[in-house]
């Protein structure tokens, strides 16, 4: 087998590449053994600040990470030769950092990780929270409004924090989410004798109380504001839309069958206000999916209402199934909320799916049933009629007023 850079992968022990990761107090803090693999290595490899605290050594090649990283990467590998290549990174290089880029990129077996003691377990040291009572989120590189899915009264948190701007973006996000309450902790420089610490609610981190950030810290949230359910069926009011919204009734009972798992894509097609794709993604964060929405206006809509929800990440493709579903990544899982009685729709979902994948088609119109007896008659299946009413004023009294009744398909491709 052989590697980015052009030679033979192996057992960890002959790794192509050895990650070293530096804490706080820099080089004089690392391990001989550590310091011996790095003057060894004929190329050294690291963003400029970390090259900067290693002394030089004669003849070493040094070369700081390209940008954008992941498409200049490969490149940058390629043209290594076959020296012994080392490579610098904060902490663990694989909690948010560049080991689990090269991981990805070469392969394990290519790489050594050699991690030093992470900001994540410095932080939770300094705070008193165990790993299992905290999550962590990281923003590097990533959208702020990640954040936003991990809202729940009491939960704790430790953000990876991209620059000094992200407690104030954070305390904005916090804010306007009802979480203004929230104590925030900063903790600059972990493990240095310049380490730092500095707590404000969200509220007054916004205000002139505010002080400075250090350009090395994590953001310590310990969350104060009203309940938020991380379940499938969030109330309609959650969303912004005109009236195109798979409600909560039966949003709930189709994410049951399509059944979202970590790291499975989703495809919601005639995705009106995104509610389907929007709560796949918010059940896991390494779930995926593709959005798709004809009208320009409702695709807009989408991406307001998943920033707003936590899920940025959610992919929305303009356009009409079937045409419109070329190219995208092989689903686990499609809803179709509308648009099933064009042709081909059902039948290029269903053959898009990998086997044991799962396909949920909603219809409100006889037209659209004619389709789903269709389908369940050459498939198999589940085919259900769903009707929900809701208690309501009638005159002086209280009456129940049905909603529209749904048709339900829903089957699993079988292997």
């Amino acid at each position: 087998m052989v590697d980015a850079m052009g030679g033979a992968t192996g057992p960890r022990g002959r790794a192509r590449i050895t990650v070293v990761g530096i804490g706080a107090d820099g080089w004089e803090g690392m391990p001989e053994r550590l310091r011996a693999v790095v003057r060894n290595a004929g190329v050294l490899l690291g963003g400029s600040r970390h090259l900067g605290l290693v002394p030089p050594v004669a003849g070493q090649r040094r070369e700081t990470w390209p940008s954008p990283l992941r498409e200049r990467l490969p490149a940058l590998l390629g043209s290594l030769g076959t020296a012994p290549v080392a490579a610098l990174a904060s902490g663990d290089p694989m909690v948010s950092g560049i080991g689990t880029t090269l991981v990805e990129v070469l392969g394990a077996d290519a790489v050594l990780i050699e991690p030093a003691v992470s900001s994540v377990a410095l932080a939770r040291a300094r705070m008193g929270w165990s790993a299992e009572s905290s999550e962590v989120v990281t923003l590097v590189g990533r959208d702020a409004r990640l954040l936003l899915r991990s809202l729940a009264p009491g939960h704790r948190v430790l953000v990876l924090s991209p620059d000094r701007a992200a407690p104030g973006v954070v305390a904005r996000l916090l804010v306007d989410a009802g979480y203004g309450g929230s104590a925030m902790t900063v903790l600059g420089d972990l493990g240095a004798d310049t380490e730092s610490r500095a707590e404000l609610t969200a509220s007054a981190w916004l205000g002139e109380r505010a002080p400075g950030v250090p350009a090395l810290h994590v953001l310590a949230l310990d969350l104060r504001g009203p309940g938020v359910s991380w379940a499938t069926g969030l109330p309609d009011e959650a969303y912004e839309h005109d009236g195109q919204l798979t409600r909560r009734d039966l949003r709930a009972a189709a994410l049951a069958r399509l059944a979202p798992a970590p790291g499975a894509h989703l495809w919601d097609v005639g995705a009106g206000a995104g509610s389907v794709g929007i709560e796949w993604l918010r059940t896991h964060p390494t779930c995926r999916a593709s959005a798709v929405e004809s009208a320009p206006e409702r695709a807009a809509r989408i991406r307001r209402n998943a920033g707003r929800l936590g899920v940025p990440t959610l992919t929305v493709v303009e356009g009409s199934a079937p045409e419109a579903l070329a190219g995208l990544p092989t689903p686990d899982a499609v809803f179709v909320g509308g648009g099933a009685t064009r042709a081909g729709v059902v039948d290029a979902c269903l053959g898009a799916l990998r086997p044991g994948g799962r396909l949920v088609v909603h219809g409100v119109t006889l037209e659209t049933e004619r389709v789903l007896a269709d389908a369940y008659r050459l498939h198999g299946g589940e085919l259900s009629r769903v009707a929900v009413e809701s208690a309501a004023p009638l005159g002086t009294f209280t009456g129940w007023t049905p909603a529209r009744t749904v048709t339900q398909w829903f089957v699993t491709r079988r292997p």
